[in-house]
C-alpha cells in the first residue's frame, strides 16, 4: 500500500481535511480528472507560475514537473480547512521555508523491497522509470530527520491511525487554536477569558 491508500483511508475520517490537487506536465493517464487527481498544464504554463508565484512548491521528478497551487491552497486554509499534501523531499524543503506553520510527516516504506515490489505492481512507469524512482526513494530516506513525524507504512489500519492521531493532535495546539471561536462555543468573548 502506498501513500495515496493511507491518505484515501484518512480523508473520510478526518472532518474538514482536504487532499490538495497538485499541478503536473505529465499526461493524464487513463481515468484522471483534470481538477480532481491533477491539474495538468504544459510547460509553458508550468514556467509562468514559477515565474509569478503561483506554485507554493514545485519540483522535477522523472521527467516531469509537479507543483502545488499556491491560491488553492490559501483558499482551502480560509475556508477553515486542513490540508494535506504528497509532496517529495524536494518540496517539503520549500513548503517548510515557505509555510512555517506546516506539519512535515515522512512515510517510510517497510523496506526497500518492498517499496520496489510497490512500484513494478503499480504497471505505471518504464524500467527506466522506475530504477530512478528507487533512486531517489533511497535519498529520500535520508532526509527523514528534517520531518516532524515518521509513520512506517506497513499496515494500513496502523499508520492511518497514526496520521489521523498526528492531524487531530496538531489540531489542538494553543498556536493552532482560533480563541475567539474557542470563546463563541463558551458562550464568552476572548476578552472575558483574558486571552
Amino acid at each position: 500500500m502506498g501513500k495515496n491508500t493511507v491518505l484515501n483511508a484518512v480523508l473520510p475520517e478526518v472532518p474538514d481535511l482536504h487532499y490538495s490537487v497538485s499541478v503536473t506536465t505529465r499526461a493524464p493517464r487513463p481515468g484522471e480528472v483534470h481538477g480532481r487527481d491533477y491539474f495538468f498544464v504544459t510547460d509553458e504554463e508550468f514556467d509562468e507560475m514559477i515565474r509569478t508565484g503561483r506554485l507554493l512548491e514545485w519540483a522535477e521528478f522523472v521527467g516531469r514537473r509537479y507543483g502545488t497551487p499556491r491560491d488553492y491552497i490559501e483558499r482551502c486554509l480560509d475556508e477553515g480547512l486542513t490540508v494535506i499534501m504528497d509532496i517529495d523531499i524536494q518540496g517539503a524543503r520549500q513548503i517548510r521555508e515557505r509555510m512555517k506553520e506546516a506539519i512535515l510527516v515522512f512515510l517510510w516504506p517497510p523496506s526497500m523491497q518492498e517499496l520496489s515490489r510497490r512500484i513494478h505492481g503499480r504497471g505505471q512507469d518504464s524500467q527506466d522509470a522506475i530504477t530512478r524512482r528507487l533512486s531517489w526513494a533511497r535519498q529520500e530516506l535520508e532526509a527523514v530527520t528534517e520531518y516532524d513525524y515518521v509513520i512506517v507504512n506497513d499496515d494500513l489500519e496502523k499508520a492511518a491511525a497514526e496520521l489521523r492521531a498526528i492531524i487531530i493532535a496538531e489540531r489542538c495546539r494553543v498556536r493552532r487554536t482560533d480563541f475567539r471561536q474557542l470563546a463563541a462555543k463558551l458562550g464568552t468573548s476572548a476578552d472575558e477569558l483574558r486571552l
